[in-house]
């Protein structure tokens, strides 16, 4: 397994992966293995590419898994992020007040259903905060409470912490933070 920083070759795999696991695309039982609530367009796709931003997990040579993180200046102007770097901002995480400039937006993560619970979660999370340690202190994202698989993995495999609770569109989500670098 091969964990790395994405190149416009992967978007295939990754818009495959995400048609797969997109919450508006499953039905009641499929959400309960997990799911991801934000689409991206290939567009979107090259320029999170361009920001160091897409990290993919390749079995022989097909994506199986991706993850995303970029500075909120990518993430500007869409409701959800607004809201978030609103709320987070001067909440102090790990003796560091989380603010636009030192924190970033991971997530979504999505690993193909096959390759669920066969160890590429963690090391997948990990490449990118490895990939965003440089640049940022703290690690933000937000999980859909009706997601309780990715709450489980986020806190319990790769150490998140929930830093708020909040609701947008009439969903509720916990708001998580991390350590960009490991200490």
């Amino acid at each position: 397994m091969d964990f790395r920083p994405g190149v416009e070759a992967d978007l295939p795999g990754v818009l495959r992966l995400q048609e797969l696991t997109l919450v508006a695309n499953l039905g009641e039982e499929e959400r309960k293995d997990g799911f991801v609530t934000t689409p991206f367009t290939p567009d979107q796709l090259i320029g999170l590419i361009a920001r160091d931003g897409l990290f993919v997990a390749a079995r022989d040579g097909n994506v199986v898994g991706y993850a995303m993180a970029a500075g909120w200046d990518y993430w500007a102007g869409r409701p959800m992020f607004d809201l978030m770097i609103a709320r987070f901002e001067g909440i102090d995480f790990a003796g560091v007040g989380i603010d636009r400039r030192n924190s970033y937006q991971y997530g979504p993560i999505c690993v193909e259903r096959a390759e669920r619970g066969k160890g590429v979660f963690l090391p997948l999370f990990e490449a990118a905060r490895r990939g965003m340690a440089d640049r940022y202190a703290v690690g933000t994202t937000f999980i859909n409470k009706a997601n309780p698989r990715s709450f489980r993995a986020h806190t319990a495999k790769a150490g998140l912490e929930v830093i708020d609770e909040f609701e947008f569109g009439g969903q509720s989500f916990w708001g998580l933070a991390f350590p960009a670098r490991r200490p």
